[in-house]
């Protein structure tokens, strides 16, 4: 059970399942995700066995073979991989927003299809809202819906969706015309991997991952009406179901990695000895870290009130809560990151330590799923009340 709105302290369950988790991580480490990433390969094994010990499915219905927790639990387990070197991306965006918003919004059949293979991890499922011209304006989404008698037919492209080539589907976000309005509102469709006209290709990305970047083309991508996830006219209630989880894993994604390349420093520090004493000892090298270690504690405190407030049902709560979350810990994981390449000096861009790749990687946080200029937008606006510039 969850503490209460407000609480500080984890729960015995809470910390039990961090500990659980962290040892799975470190059975597994940094160098198991990067020798994946240079063969081209998915880091099936650690993916397989944290469904198998129940971590993946954590978040989604009991009744649907998962764990019957929340977004709580789920950035928990994202979190500790992420800290012990090898954070599963997918995690993300397979049981945190698709499983998220077919649990709430999905028919029985649309549940009973994807839960479950989504718990246990024998299914996986893409998100695509970003577009090329649309950036972080979802308002400015151009994929379009139209009914064909019972069916749908989607049109449009997507950049930077990820893990498409592994998912079994992809959760699209398209537009329907408002039949009362004439205006466009958002609408989300199932859309199988080997459905006629839904096309790929890699993008080419500096970043190496195991989690490949895709842009998608629909052209005339015919859906049966059951492809429609929730209700018509929900529109931006049921996306942003999916968002506000995104952006707390997004965190908990960030968390875990700042954690990594501090500890990576910290032993470093305390082992180091270039004059009498360890370099850890100078307060050139300690104060710098302590502070990064500061700030990514604070970031797991809003953290862990978005997720508390989400869980709780409280959206508009949660919705501010994840993206001050979101840009937090990403500014943490950054300076962390940094900071703990810095203290290294040379080795830390050796491959031997693995923290340079993490200068590129801890860039994501502040870029995706959201910038960091579009949450401040967010909070000036919503929160402060202050006038749009836009």
């Amino acid at each position: 059970m969850s503490p209460a709105i407000g609480t500080t302290v984890e729960t015995e369950e809470h910390k039990a399942l961090r500990a659980a988790v962290a040892a799975l991580g470190q059975r597994y480490g940094r160098e198991y995700l990067a020798r994946v990433a240079r063969e081209g390969g998915h880091p099936d094994e650690l993916w397989a066995d944290a469904a198998k010990l129940g971590y993946l499915g954590v978040s989604l219905p009991e009744e649907y073979g998962g764990g019957g927790g929340g977004i709580a639990e789920l950035s928990i387990v994202l979190e500790e991989l992420g800290a012990a070197g090898c954070p599963l991306l997918m995690m993300v965006v397979s049981p945190a927003i698709c499983g998220t918003v077919i649990s709430r919004f999905g028919t029985e059949t649309q549940k009973r299809a994807w839960l479950p293979g989504l718990a246990d991890g024998s299914r996986t499922m893409a998100f695509g809202i970003t577009e090329p011209d649309a950036g972080s304006n979802s308002h400015r989404i151009t994929t379009t819906a139209r009914r064909d008698g019972d069916e749908w037919v989607l049109t449009g492209r997507k950049v930077f969706i990820s893990g498409v080539d592994i998912a079994d589907a992809t959760l699209i976000v398209g537009r329907t015309e408002d039949a009362r309005t004439g205006s466009l509102k958002p609408c989300l469709f199932i859309v199988p991997r080997d459905t006629p006209g839904f096309s790929r290709s890699v993008i080419d990305m500096e970043l190496h991952a195991a989690e490949k970047q895709f842009e998608l083309t629909l052209d005339d991508v015919r859906l049966p009406s059951s492809a429609l996830v929730g209700d018509e006219d929900a529109g931006l209630l049921q996306l942003f179901a999916g968002l506000n989880p995104e952006r707390i894993m997004t965190a908990a994604f960030a968390i875990g990695m700042g954690r990594y390349a501090l500890a990576k420093a910290v032993d470093y520090a305390k082992t180091r000895q270039v004059w009498k004493e360890p370099i850890g000892a100078h307060q050139a090298i300690a104060h710098p870290l302590a502070a990064a270690h500061i700030d990514i504690e604070l970031a797991r405190l809003m953290m862990q009130k978005a997720a508390h407030l989400y869980d709780a049902g409280d959206d508009m709560g949660a919705g501010e809560a994840a993206n001050m979350a979101k840009y937090a810990a990403a500014e943490a994981c950054v300076k962390a990151v940094d900071q703990s390449v810095h203290t290294l000096g040379g080795n830390g861009l050796t491959r031997e330590y693995g923290l340079a790749a993490l200068i590129t990687a801890s860039r994501v946080s502040r870029i995706a799923p959201v910038s960091r200029e579009m949450i401040l937008n967010f909070v000036s606006h919503q929160t402060l009340g202050l006038p749009k510039s836009y």
